[in-house]
């Protein structure tokens, strides 16, 4: 259960970052770490950009 709730969350956290909500409504580093694992999200111009693989994952 607790797999399914990360997956949610890390889902939500795409979308805020995906929207530019992440600025406002902070997303743990530790949730930024695992997109970044996931190569869902990448660092360009010091920003957190949401990858073609994170947009996919989104749906």
């Amino acid at each position: 259960m607790d797999e399914i709730l990360d997956e949610i969350a890390l889902r939500w956290a795409l979308r805020d970052i995906a929207a530019r909500r992440h600025r406002f409504l902070r997303v743990s580093e530790t949730k930024i770490q695992r997109l970044r694992e996931l190569q869902w999200v990448e660092d360009r111009d010091g920003e957190v950009e949401v990858t073609e693989a994170g947009r996919r994952a989104l749906g």
